[in-house]
């Protein structure tokens, strides 16, 4: 299970967020951070398959669905080199990168979330799915009535779209993801699974919904 010492040890790095820190505490990130959530993300496989089998749980430590600790600074002016969170996807087996369609768990500080839903989709992708919306709208409104879709969104109609159509402000969305907020207690309790099972099956319709405009299985 899912200890405090996760979130310790990730406050602690928070402070100290620097490869000679890290590197002489990297049993103890191993111990308190890697092999606990490998265990969850183990855990996961059956419950996640029970709601599709096109979704891929992989609990390798290395390569699977919790992405790596280290930060990719190329491009970004914060040049600590790791992530102070813990990140775990379940994408779409169809998928090849983080903007699949999947869901999500994030561990971090006061910082507990969990969903899924398709994040930044790119080109042709996200037009397939403003597509669907607009074809599918009783659909799409069943779908998304009773959850919160979060996300940035454009300022004004994407280009081919009505500015006047009654969905236009989920049409100006760039990513489609729900997610239910919640804190390290229950991160940290015998319940973090079941919470977590049953906010997917609650966001599987969306998913249902971003696979059929983006022509896979569910």
């Amino acid at each position: 299970m899912i200890g405090p010492e996760l979130f310790d040890f990730l406050r602690e790095l928070e402070q100290n967020n620097n490869r000679e820190w890290f590197k002489a505490r990297k049993k103890r990130y191993e111990a308190e951070v890697v092999d606990p959530v490998t265990d969850f993300i183990a855990n996961m496989v059956p419950r996640v398959a029970a709601i599709s089998p096109h979704i891929t749980v992989d609990p390798r430590p290395n390569g699977g669905s919790r992405f790596r600790i280290y930060r990719d600074t190329r491009f970004s002016k914060d040049k600590s080199p790791y992530k102070t969170h813990v990140g775990c996807q379940f994408r779409h087996a169809a998928g090849k990168d983080a903007h699949a369609p999947g869901f999500y768990v994030h561990l971090g500080p006061g910082e507990v979330f969990f969903g899924g839903g398709v994040w930044g989709p790119q080109g042709e992708a996200l037009r397939n799915i403003r597509q669907r919306i607009v074809d599918k709208s009783a659909r799409w409104e069943e779908v998304v009535e009773s959850i919160d879709l979060r996300g940035d969104q454009l300022v004004r109609a994407p280009k081919g779209f009505d500015a006047d159509h009654p969905l236009i402000d989920d049409l100006r969305r760039k990513s489609f993801f729900s997610f239910q907020d919640a804190d390290e207690k229950l991160a940290t309790s015998a319940n973090f699974e079941d919470a977590v099972e049953a906010q997917f099956e609650k966001v599987a319709p969306l998913m249902g919904f971003i696979a059929d405009a983006l022509g896979v299985e569910f």
